[in-house]
């Protein structure tokens, strides 16, 4: 068994990996969650009369498409600051107390 160290990270590269597995985690949240919008919208715009209709369900199906596109771009953005922020925490840290030791095993 071999010992590693590490030392520093990539504040880009850990960045940029907080705001892929945010994006594609939310996609599973936000779509389920925007067509559930769109359905009610749609449900609740059947039992009104007149514009109210029209104008309730229209708003629905605009805010559910918005939740689909808008909410992973915004957990993205969070996550890519958040992950540039902890890995300029870790190397700092990692500076005085010296990183985290893993252990690795070559297998062939």
């Amino acid at each position: 068994m071999n010992k590693l160290r590490i030392k520093k990270m990539g504040v880009l590269s850990v960045a940029n990996m907080y705001a892929v597995m945010a994006a594609g985690i939310s996609l599973l949240i936000a779509i389920p969650y925007g067509l559930i919008i769109i359905i009610f919208s749609l449900i609740g715009a059947s039992t009104a009369r007149g514009d109210n209709a029209f104008a309730f369900g229209g708003i629905g199906v605009i805010g559910g498409i918005a939740i689909m596109f808008i909410l992973p771009i915004i957990y993205a953005i969070i996550s890519w600051v958040a992950g540039a922020l902890s890995a300029l925490i870790y190397n700092l840290f990692a500076s005085i107390v010296g990183g985290i030791e893993i252990e690795v095993e070559t297998i062939y």
